[in-house]
């Protein structure tokens, strides 16, 4: 009896669903990280909350504080002051070491971070605990309701499969037909990793079409499609406030720093999608001219009727069906909505709302509950960092912070803007080499700018809105964001590959930001320029 021998096929998709790919384990000096995790989480918060005196903090001058800070000094004394700014930097500083090190999940550090806010008295429970029903929070939520339409019904599929077979008729086009198929499903689909498993299997085909599958067999074909996947899944959300949740926490955190009820879809879209579009086509540039230039056996396709194989993949999905018509009608009202929020007045969330309930409906909408896929652990720590920027606000701790620094220092309100500006957006952008997680970054520099703002009397958009759009460059190393993880384990380049690609890219793209600086966000009013 012969035996069947099961042969793989680098053109069948379902070869490269998400749990079919390698786990990326953690390499020897991330097992360390973790083992220290909690023992250095443990000395950071007891040395910074019972031991450590940092005089100048006793110091402060109210004058030199934000308009809020310096109430809640006037109103519950400086020893009261420095308790809570003491609790809060403790938690702070506690909090940041267990993110980076990964004892414990995220969410769990989230959920550690609002009980000790409570118990510590930061603010109170019903502050704390009511983060996670914050608009942000309920944002997120239907989005992936939003998003989970899109899946069920296979229109993001069908349309990316559609867009590379039209436009993408040689080895360059259809690594550039990949931009507008990232930047349109960044419009709507807030969670990166959820786009990168959507168009993984399909980059993946594409380039075993070209001769590259992994491993031995790598090439230039398959280094550009896959890093600049990579680089266009991260820089795409960064044109769109809804393009992931570290975006709508940016906005949250300017938007109650400037007494808005939320930033608005269209300010964020002006301001940001244009940069978007440029630094995505550099890289594209970069990728193909420069670092990874294509040879001429990588130009054609390497295995015959290849192209024909995702012909198939698009034709077995048949005729469009009613429900993705609807999922497209749905997809486009909310999008029209968002883009115009500042003409009829509603935001985005309840748009968001209006999305979901239409696509729940029963006869009327296209998804069901159960086909609905909300990543609960994300949330909750989402949660969390909501709830740890509540307690920043309620303890004016980053203005507190910057200008007792500052003063200690001897920077003084001389400090040229451009200053300012270089070191915010510098520390933002290269902080991306370090942290894991977006969100724990907006969460830590976007107060800060805005602290740096109010010290030195500068509008708070002229700072923190920069370092705002700064969130979603996290794609230099494997460790630095999911969807790096994700794409790291299909064996299409080496961590040399990635960090000359995601540097070079990061540092063009802190230049383009400087260049934003003096012209468009300038133009736009939100700085006086650099110089």
């Amino acid at each position: 009896m012969e035996s069947k021998v099961n042969v793989f096929d680098p053109l069948d998709m379902s070869n490269y669903k998400i749990e079919k790919l390698p786990k990326l384990d953690k390499s020897p000096f991330e097992k360390w990280m973790a083992r220290l995790g909690f023992p250095l989480a443990a000395i950071a918060f007891v040395v910074l909350y019972f031991f450590v005196d940092i005089s100048f903090l006793n110091n402060i001058d109210p004058s030199s504080l934000a308009d809020d800070a310096a109430k809640r000094f006037a109103a519950i004394g400086a020893q009261d002051f420095t308790r809570i700014n003491y609790a809060m930097l403790a938690i702070f500083a506690a909090s940041i070491v267990l993110w980076i090190t990964e004892p414990i999940p995220n969410y769990l550090t989230s959920l550690i971070v609002i009980l000790a806010i409570v118990l510590t008295g930061v603010t109170s429970d019903k502050v704390a605990y009511a983060q996670l029903g914050h608009p942000v929070m309920w944002l997120n939520i239907l989005s992936f309701i939003l998003a989970s339409m899109l899946v069920k019904t296979r229109v993001a599929k069908r349309f990316a499969l559609w867009f590379v077979l039209k436009f993408g008729k040689n080895a360059t086009m259809v690594i550039f037909s990949f931009i507008v198929i990232n930047i349109v499903l960044s419009a709507f689909i807030s969670a990166t990793t959820a786009k990168a498993a959507i168009l993984l299997p399909i980059f993946m085909v594409i380039a075993a079409i070209y001769g590259a599958t992994g491993g031995e067999n790598r090439n230039n074909f398959g280094r550009n499609l896959v890093l600049q996947n990579l680089f266009q899944i991260n820089i795409g959300a960064s044109g769109f406030i809804t393009g992931s949740g570290a975006n709508l926490l940016a906005g949250a955190l300017i938007a109650g720093a400037m007494g808005w009820s939320a930033f608005s879809f269209q300010d964020w879209f002006v301001a940001a999608f244009p940069l978007c579009l440029i630094i995505i086509l550099i890289g594209w540039f970069v990728g193909l001219k420069i670092i990874f230039p294509l040879k001429e056996s990588e130009k054609k396709p390497s295995i015959e009727g290849g192209m024909e194989r995702l012909k198939e993949e698009l034709k077995g999905m048949g005729k469009m069906k009613t429900e993705e018509y609807k999922a497209i009608a749905i997809f486009v009202g909310v999008l029209a909505l968002w883009a115009t929020d500042k003409q009829h007045g509603i935001n985005q969330t309840a748009v968001a709302f209006i999305g979901a309930v239409v696509a729940l409906l029963p006869g009327i909408g296209i998804v069901k509950w159960n086909d609905v896929d909300i990543p609960w652990h994300l949330l909750l720590f989402s949660a969390g960092a909501y709830t740890l920027g509540a307690g920043l606000e309620a303890t004016g701790l980053p203005s507190t912070m910057v200008s007792a620094l500052f003063d200690n220092f001897g920077i003084d309100a001389g400090t040229p803007f451009w200053v300012l500006y270089v070191i915010l957006t510098a520390s933002m952008m290269f902080s991306a080499l370090i942290f894991q997680s977006k969100t724990m970054r907006a969460l830590i520099f976007v107060p800060i700018a805005i602290g740096v703002a109010q010290k030195f009397g500068y509008p708070i958009l002229s700072l923190a809105f920069p370092v705002a759009l700064l969130c979603e460059h996290v794609y230099v190393l494997p460790f630095n964001s999911k969807p790096a993880a994700l794409l790291y384990t299909t064996n299409h380049y080496s961590w040399s590959d990635t960090f000359r690609y995601g540097m070079t890219m990061m540092v063009i793209s802190w230049l383009m930001i400087l260049v934003w600086g003096e012209t468009v966000l300038n133009w736009l009013g939100y700085t006086n320029g650099l110089l």
